[in-house]
């Protein structure tokens, strides 16, 4: 069952979406091979520390944060990326590296890569590593309002 916060919150805005089932996996690459689905369309969610604050970098399962591209995209100061300890409690609810890229359900900025907004439908975790949302990425846009930058 996909994090009940995130469903609960895309049937509150009458969201159509679907859930999709798969084997356990721990990366991007293994979820979108797993779960038959193009890697472009397989958004990864990274979290970042952008000027000392915690945000999500949501991307193509294939691409990876640069966070020296990602820091002058936004004119930030600093950007790093965090490793599991420092986010372990931000996600409640959620399997350690499946948090959905809905930043806004956790007070968190959200910066999207702009390769992603080229896809009619986008597929993320839905909090467990088993399961993922897909969703138009419209309506991922008008819930979440993402930063849109190139890195």
């Amino acid at each position: 069952m996909p994090v009940a916060k995130l469903v609960e919150f895309l049937n509150a805005n009458n969201i159509k979406f679907v859930s999709i089932r798969h084997s356990k996996a721990y990366t991007a690459n293994e979820i979108a091979h797993s779960a038959h689905i193009h890697g472009q369309e397989l958004a990864k969610t990274v979290v970042i520390r952008v000027n000392g604050k915690m945000a999500l970098a949501v991307l193509p399962a294939s691409g990876r944060v640069h966070p020296d591209m990602l820091k002058e995209a936004i004119g930030a100061e600093t950007v790093s990326v965090c490793n599991e300890r420092e986010f372990l409690d931000k996600f409640p609810g959620c399997e350690l590296g499946a948090m959905p890229p809905f930043g806004n359900l956790y007070g968190m900025d959200v910066y999207v890569s702009t390769a992603l907004t080229e896809d009619k439908e986008i597929a993320f975790n839905a909090g467990t590593l088993t399961e993922l949302i897909r969703l138009s990425y419209k309506d991922f846009e008008n819930l979440v309002k993402p930063k849109i930058v190139r890195f």
